[in-house]
């Protein structure tokens, strides 16, 4: 007998709906292309066309990690050089990467570094592009990484829910081994198991060693008492990625690709009512109604824009009125209680109600919450309760949920969760 059960976010937001039959992913799936499929039988990953490790070293690959290994370029540079680009984590803190290495470099070793692959926030996606498509670029930067703070391994924590970037990092991992780039078991990868809290970092380390994944209290942070007890840096797969591109075409290149009073190239997962959504490489500081009309095609055809989500499930809402604010880490958008984050943007239209989305988004926390902390996981309960009553919901009792959880739950989640509800009574009254 077949089996259709929900299933957990797939990244495939600019295709969908997805679908997977088996470990086969079905992008813009119909009952019919999954009745067929299934009936076929092959269920199997599909991997994709990717560059391997020898059309990556032709092109140049590995280059730079030698130099640096040879001394040629020093690791008081790379930092240097990090520092002087403006490169931040792209995870969705924006934490600045050079000052990160100096941290965890200030605490006696052995250190460790693990890569957070767990692309879980609502929205986001383009790490599997990224990884699915050249992952010896996010491999490489990691490396150099690596050694920039002498870490003793590298842990790679890639979500259960991307089969086929994990059978591709499996591949290529071997072939560095292969090739002597790396030792063998230098880079061990692992394994989530579908909890979206495991993308914060603390909760992430503490699924690595094995433990139920729920955030730490902090301080002390992970620079000093990471993975294991030790000092670990932690990097997203995006960060990474740009590390080569930043020392070869040198830190005043990638600083410049911002807009006037910021720094960087981003990669915007853009997914809802456009034309052409996907992954879309934009300057820090963009807006989403230029990235709607110069990067997407516009609107998709019937669909006028109403509102947008900046940041995923947990950047917030706001209205059209609002889309000429530059999208980025604070300024303006912080001021409006949203943010960028993981720059997953969401194109709402005049067909969705906004105290549907945010209900949406709701369950989605109360689903995820992981129990820790009693705001979070009482807050996202009692919110839920509030959306779904009949008429108007309590706005008194909103707002007071909305400031508890902001104020005292243990990690972002709880503290981001009730964004969406702020807004929704902020913004859009009319959909009450």
């Amino acid at each position: 007998a077949t089996r259709v059960m929900r299933a957990p976010c797939m990244g495939r937001c600019a295709t969908a709906p997805a679908a997977r039959v088996g470990d086969r992913e079905v992008d813009h799936a119909t009952s019919h292309k999954l009745l067929a499929m299934a009936r076929d039988g092959d269920i199997r990953t599909a991997a994709p066309d990717y560059v391997g490790l020898d059309a990556y070293r032709a092109a140049g690959g590995y280059l730079l990690l030698q130099k640096v290994r040879d001394g040629v370029l020093t690791t008081n540079a790379i930092i240097e050089i990090m520092e002087h680009a403006g490169l931040r984590g792209l995870g969705g803190a924006g934490f600045p990467a050079g000052k990160k290495w100096s941290f965890v470099r200030g605490y006696p070793g052995p250190r460790l570094m693990s890569i957070n692959g767990d692309e879980g926030e609502p929205g986001t996606f383009k790490d599997r592009v990224y990884l699915e498509s050249d992952p010896h670029r996010t491999l490489e930067g990691a490396l150099i990484a690596a050694y920039a703070v002498e870490a003793k391994r590298v842990y790679f924590y890639m979500r259960d829910e991307y089969p086929a970037v994990l059978a591709i990092l499996r591949a290529e991992i071997a072939a560095l081994e292969g090739a002597g780039i790396v030792k063998p078991g230098f880079i061990e990868l692992r394994r989530g198991a579908g909890a979206y809290i495991c993308g914060e970092e603390s909760a992430m380390l503490e699924s690595i060693e094995g433990k139920r994944g729920m955030p730490r209290h902090r301080p002390p942070y992970i620079a000093e008492v990471g993975l294991f007890g030790r000092p670990t840096l932690n990097h997203n797969v995006e960060t990474l990625w740009w590390i080569r591109d930043i020392v070869e075409k040198g830190p005043e290149w990638f600083a410049a690709q911002g807009k006037p009073g910021h720094q960087g190239i981003r990669s915007w997962s853009v997914s809802g009512h456009v034309k052409e959504p996907g992954v879309k490489l934009a300057p820090a500081g963009v807006t989403v109604r230029e990235l709607i009309e110069d990067y997407c095609g516009g609107m998709a055809d019937g669909h006028e824009f109403k509102a947008y989500l900046p940041g995923g499930a947990s950047g917030g809402i706001l209205p059209a009125s609002m889309g000429d604010i530059e999208l980025d880490f604070g300024g303006e958008l912080a001021k409006q209680g949203a943010f960028v984050g993981s720059h997953a943007v969401v194109v709402l239209s005049q067909a969705d109600n906004i105290k549907d989305v945010t209900l949406n988004l709701m369950n989605f926390f109360k689903h995820e919450s992981c129990g820790k902390c009693t705001p979070c996981r009482e807050g996202t309960e009692k919110l839920v309760t509030l959306l779904k009553e009949k008429g108007v919901p309590n706005e008194t009792a909103m707002r007071d949920l909305e400031t508890v959880m902001r104020d005292s739950s243990i990690c972002g989640l709880g503290q981001a969760a009730p964004n969406p509800v702020n807004h929704l009574l902020t913004h859009f009254r009319d959909d009450l």
